[in-house]
């Protein structure tokens, strides 16, 4: 393990306002960044985007890891070209990795949507190995369940068993989070001892299970209620076990804090809870390197 890379703490930044947020996430601390879209690019030339964006960061110690593009390619083409689109343009932000969700047939199975995930990602896997990138799948149901999906059919591990045999390649992996598996009442850290190798980018958000609350009402209900999202740092997760599993398996990627979700430091509170999150993670990979005088 002498050779391993320091895991990065950055945070996710809304691909419309990245241009007016992204100094200043970089001045508070934040070591890399994620810029997202939603669906859409909102009117954004992300061929533009990238290099202004980097100008901006050039000199702060912050640089952007991920361009996100969220979207369902299979039940879109629309969705599907864009993404080809953001996959293109990817190098013009220095990103290295561009995550996604994997879509899916809206209000269908996982059974009836993985064949054309196949079909559509197979072509997107490939273009991104030619271009020297990683495609990561997000792990948030997004509201869908097993046998009623709405645009993300890569949310639970037996989906992915089956997307990793319907496309067998390098580029493709997944973007995890424990709390999207928390609120499925799965294990976040045996899950990642399993999966750690396919991990290519984290987001950076906890959850706290209410076990009680379960065993009273069940899951069938808003996931708020049993489940509440969290900013690390607050909520159940030990991200001292998260970092040293993914020290362990070689990943030298990053993990950027994805805030806007937590219920109590929320609003006005929100830059609050993200550097606490930013001190906390750090904390937790062990604060900054540190040579050993020996080794001089």
């Amino acid at each position: 393990m002498s050779d391993m890379a320091q895991i990065r703490i950055g945070t996710c930044v809304p691909g419309q306002v990245a241009e007016s947020w992204a100094p200043a996430m970089a001045q508070a601390g934040f070591e890399t960044l994620s810029i997202n879209y939603h669906m859409e690019l909102g009117g954004v030339n992300i061929e533009e985007q990238g290099p202004r964006l980097r100008e901006m960061l050039e000199g702060t110690g912050c640089e952007i890891t991920t361009l996100g593009y969220y979207c369902n390619p299979i039940q879109y083409p629309a969705h599907q070209r864009t993404l080809e689109r953001v996959i293109d343009a990817a190098h013009r932000y220095g990103a290295k990795v561009v995550s996604t969700f994997a879509g899916a047939y809206e209000g269908e199975s996982v059974e009836a949507s993985i064949r054309k995930f196949g079909q559509v990602f197979g072509e997107l896997a490939r273009r991104c190995e030619d271009q020297g990138l990683k495609l990561a799948i997000e792990n948030c149901p997004m509201g869908g369940t097993w046998d009623r999906l709405t645009c993300n059919l890569g949310f639970n591990p037996r989906a992915w068993e089956m997307m990793f045999q319907e496309v067998d390649s390098p580029a493709l992996g997944l973007e995890w989070e424990p709390a999207h598996q928390m609120i499925q009442l799965i294990d976040p850290i045996a899950q990642l001892r399993r999966w750690a190798g396919k991990v290519y980018h984290l987001h950076g958000k906890d959850a706290s299970v209410d076990l009680r609350y379960v065993q009273d009402y069940g899951v069938l209900c808003n996931t708020d209620r049993y489940a509440p999202e969290r900013t690390p740092g607050f909520g159940d997760c030990d991200w001292r076990v998260i970092l040293s599993i993914l020290h362990s398996h070689g990943y030298d990627g990053d993990i950027c804090v994805e805030g806007y979700h937590d219920p109590v430091y929320t609003g006005p509170w929100e830059m609050t809870a993200q550097l606490h999150a930013l001190r906390y993670l750090k904390w937790c990979r062990g604060g900054d390197f540190v040579p050993n005088p020996w080794d001089r």
